[in-house]
């Protein structure tokens, strides 16, 4: 067993779900994956089912029965991390989206480099490192990131970053049960809680590359609950 889990959120994610388990499974550190899937009727989770036994202790899959939002996939999965002894759990894509050679460097912000929470971070410093997006969607989501940084006052340049690596103990000391939202916001959200309870957030530069295959699950009541979520979150200061 490692000591870093992967959580891959699935829906319809048949063209990719092999490839980027076998190549998570090929980077120099070691890490495990458990895939949370919402009743894909494409038939992803019968891919992952017939690669569990060439990954024994490895791969994992959790089958919801419906499509619930990103958010609470993740929950889900941060529940049944913690219910086991893993001390780092990363948040990544299926698409590729996230380089998976990216993991190991997620992962020492946090185990060697002082981090609490790393975030794969595509504007660190105002840069801009997001490949095969048109200009409309690469402008909503950098103006919307610097939207939510002033908003908040966060520390972070990339708040709706979905490439996260936790501590354990971060993950205990936020109430997940409490996580109000659950599209693009929960990111938001989750990385404000975090540095409201005083974590040290490091942000990582990555490139962020849209996907090849599949269809994109963005929609414009996720971008409205990201944009006006954020205004309720700073006038209540998310108790802890």
């Amino acid at each position: 067993m490692s000591d870093a889990l992967v959580i891959i959120p699935t829906y319809n994610e048949k063209e990719n779900i092999e490839a980027i388990i076998k190549t998570v499974f090929e980077q120099e550190k070691s890490f495990d994956i458990l895939v949370v899937d919402d009743n894909s009727p494409d038939g992803t989770a019968t891919i992952v089912d017939t690669l569990i036994p060439k990954f024994p202790d490895r791969l994992f899959i959790e089958k919801r029965k419906g499509k619930n939002g990103l958010g609470t996939a993740y929950i889900h999965g941060f529940k049944w991390a913690l219910a086991r002894k893993y001390e780092y759990i990363i948040e990544m894509d299926a698409d590729f989206s996230h380089n998976p050679k990216d993991l190991v460097r997620l992962y020492n912000a946090c185990h060697k480099e002082g981090g609490d929470v790393s975030v794969g971070s595509r504007y660190v410093n105002n840069q801009v490192n997001v490949v095969n997006w048109d200009i409309k969607r690469l402008l909503l989501s950098y103006f919307a990131s610097k939207y939510v940084r002033i908003i908040t006052r966060i520390p972070v340049f990339d708040t709706t970053a979905g490439f996260v690596c936790w501590k354990r103990n971060v993950l205990e000391t936020i109430q997940l049960d409490k996580i109000k939202f659950i599209g693009y916001a929960f990111q938001i959200e989750m990385k404000f809680k975090a540095w409201k309870h005083g974590f040290n957030i490091k942000e990582v530069s990555v490139v962020f590359t849209d996907r090849d295959l599949g269809a994109s699950k963005m929609s414009g009541n996720i971008v409205s609950e990201a944009l006006f979520g954020v205004i309720k979150m700073r006038l209540k200061g998310l108790p802890k």
